[in-house]
């Protein structure tokens, strides 16, 4: 689960973490009277929206008056956001970030993931700030330090040296900086984030360590445990066809393709869209049913992929196991009879009671194409696809 940049710098300075003062308003008077709260001659106006690149796309203002300030958010609440983590669609802004301006002296990037090989988290630093760190890691990969640390144990007062000497962090504020990364490094594994960024993380002309910026993302399978946290997802911010795959348990991801997938488990799942990319094809999205679903989850699955606009066609793929076949058969003929079905279906499946299943589509006279492997199915779904 992703959230805003202010909720996360709410939580940060809940931690007792440096953050900018700044106000969330949702229109324009709001965004003037926060101005004029915060009582600066310098503040900046940041859309909120999940995703990076804001600035570039327009979504932040420097603004040195109360007339720049509203000028400001109604140039920016209300459009359509387009950023390179947005897609070419762009995403509507419903607030903005009103912030107290900062006197920076130099940029830093800091961030922690999982390590996936190591088993535990890492701390990532560098003194390239306010770039996409991507680029730093193919072009200067030297400039990115790390140290991997123990949840239990938290991150070494020595690892948090290292890092903020390393970044060339000046003598004077170097305890300020580990006291930073420690303490980031703490929240992660309190609130089982999977992802917190701070990028730039500055130090400023009178000596301050503070996150100019702020960006986590949470372990959704956690949530139960952090209800404040669940409470700060704002749906507006994602595909409401993953909204509606949650209220069936179904593992959905939209992607950027035209056919439209659904299957059993996730390795099944990549191996399918692996193999439609062999054949010519672009998967429209992820779509892993699971292995106990019901003909009411598998229902409603159809109903999402055809729920999209970009579908040209449907794959489906199953392999019964614990997910039985006449259980996927019976719940494409009745999400097909729900539906208009104006696109090809291949259907292809093996398996548990796959004679039944296999009997209960030919039998409900409805335009399937079947198929008799993966790589028959996957041709015939690109053919048909392209004929049309």
């Amino acid at each position: 689960m992703k959230i805003h940049e202010y909720q996360a710098k709410q939580l940060l300075a809940k931690a007792g973490l440096a953050v900018p003062k700044g106000l969330v308003c949702e229109t324009v008077d709001e965004a003037v009277a926060a101005y004029e709260e915060l009582g600066v001659p310098i503040a900046v106006v940041k859309a909120q929206i999940h995703a990076g690149g804001r600035g570039k796309g327009g979504g932040v203002r420097v603004v040195r008056s109360l007339e720049e300030c509203r000028e400001a958010a109604q140039a920016i609440l209300g459009m359509q956001l387009r950023t390179h983590q947005t897609g070419p669609e762009g995403q509507k802004v419903r607030k903005v970030w009103v912030e107290e301006g900062s006197a920076i002296a130099k940029e830093y990037y800091v961030g922690i993931v999982i390590d996936r090989e190591q088993k535990c988290p890492v701390v990532m630093a560098s003194s390239e700030g306010g770039m996409n760190i991507e680029d730093v890691a193919a072009k200067t990969p030297e400039k990115i330090l790390k140290a991997p640390f123990s949840p239990a144990d938290g991150l070494a007062e020595s690892e948090a040296r290292r890092l903020a000497e390393g970044i060339g962090m000046p003598a004077e504020l170097v305890p300020q900086a580990m006291s930073f990364l420690s303490g980031l490094a703490k929240l992660f594994c309190e609130l089982d984030c999977s992802l917190a960024e701070i990028n730039p993380l500055v130090h400023t002309e009178d000596g301050k360590v503070i996150a100019l910026d702020g960006k986590m993302n949470f372990d959704d399978n956690a949530l139960f445990r952090h209800e404040d946290i669940a409470a700060m997802r704002d749906l507006d911010e994602e595909d409401p066809k993953e909204i509606e795959a949650r209220k069936y348990d179904l593992s959905y991801i939209a992607l950027d393709g035209n056919i439209g997938c659904m299957v059993n488990g996730a390795g099944l799942a990549m191996s399918t869209m692996d193999v439609i990319k062999l054949y010519g094809g672009e998967p429209a999205n992820f779509l892993d049913v699971g292995g106990g679903a019901t003909t009411e989850n598998v229902t409603a699955a159809f109903r999402i992929l055809l729920g999209d606009e970009h579908v040209q066609g449907v794959l489906i793929n199953i392999f019964g196991g614990i997910m039985k076949c006449d259980v996927i058969a019976n719940g494409v003929v009745e999400a097909v009879k729900q539906v208009d079905l104006r696109v090809p279906l291949v259907v292809r499946l093996e398996g548990t009671n796959v004679e039944a299943g296999r009997s209960i589509l030919k039998e409900s006279g409805l335009p399937l194409i079947t198929a008799e492997d993966l790589d028959d199915a996957a041709q015939k779904v690109c053919g048909a696809v392209k004929g049309a």
